[in-house]
């Protein structure tokens, strides 16, 4: 089936500085379905306007420890029946972030609107055990096997564990291996977590710039390097990834959507460093041959 990738940044939706043609990054590397994952901005008409499949998470501020709300709700009107939940940069990037507190504010808000949360945990003001107690069933964690503090590495992935058999999504939201270190994430498969979804965080700082191009292809070989199985990373970018969004896409059935993607794996040689130090070279990548979508052909390599 067409991949699902849960964490993009289209051009128009996302800020004007990361944003990136969504269907020129997802269809050469088999991706039918996607979702902007800081949709603070736009139009329903130009996120309509791409040939992706599409949903959104939308963003709320959070300013002097506190959830704000205001163009959040604002954007959730806009984006209606496209909307899947709520992201939260829980960073302290933002000087504001101090605490949990608008972490445990917008899961509040969230409830009450029926949407789940996805929650960037890079740069979290907490352990990384105290960020997962306070997530539900379905909500995402992303950027789940970063390398700086109060990494899932420090209590040996055990509470990234407990959390995922409640039904919290571990993601791993490569962004062009900023937010993922390379033994982080090779010592979690060892240990037995495997992440639920696979995703890029694909922006325009990262698509043609972090070792050759960038994007889903390539994240899918990085996970099999590691020691993810096959059958695990398939099921990372099709059905685990379409249920964690809500999006009818993930299988290849008769009578289901014709989306189809093709890949082999002599896709050349993938090689990036990510920001602590750790180098993934791999020979031979996986390479997307053909992507249809809706039973036409979007992409094809020759």
């Amino acid at each position: 089936p067409g991949l699902v990738d849960i964490h993009v940044h289209m051009k128009g939706i996302s800020s004007d500085h990361f944003g990136i043609s969504p269907d020129a990054v997802c269809f050469p590397n088999g991706v039918t379905s996607a979702v902007d994952c800081s949709a603070y901005k736009g139009t329903r008409e130009t996120l309509d306007a791409f040939s992706v499949k599409n949903r959104v998470f939308v963003v709320p501020k959070i300013v002097d420890d506190r959830a704000v709300f205001d163009e959040c709700l604002e954007k959730m009107q806009v984006y209606a029946d496209k909307v899947v939940g709520i992201k939260v940069y829980f960073d302290t990037d933002n000087k504001s972030v101090k605490s949990i507190k608008p972490l445990c504010e917008i899961i509040d808000f969230a409830q009450k609107q029926d949407l789940k949360i996805m929650v960037h945990c890079a740069g979290s003001p907490v352990t990384m055990a105290e960020t997962l107690s306070v997530l539900r069933c379905g909500d995402i964690l992303t950027h789940s096997f970063h390398g700086v503090k109060n990494t899932a590495l420090e209590d040996n992935f055990e509470s990234m564990k407990q959390a995922q058999k409640r039904g919290v999504i571990i993601d791993s939201g490569f962004a062009g291996c900023v937010h993922t270190n390379f033994d982080v994430f090779a010592r979690a498969i060892e240990s037995g977590l495997i992440p639920d979804t696979l995703s890029t965080d694909i922006t325009n700082c990262s698509a043609f710039v972090r070792g050759g191009l960038y994007g889903m292809a390539s994240c899918l070989t990085i996970a099999k390097k590691s020691g993810m199985t096959e059958y695990d990373i398939l099921k990372s970018v099709t059905t685990n990834a379409a249920k964690a969004v809500g999006m009818n896409a993930g299988t290849l059935k008769i009578g289901g959507t014709a989306d189809i993607a093709v890949f082999d794996e002599n896709g050349g040689a993938c090689d990036m460093t990510d920001k602590d130090g750790n180098r993934f070279y791999s020979e031979n990548t996986y390479r997307c041959l053909m992507t249809i979508s809706d039973g036409d052909v979007l992409y094809r390599a020759f």
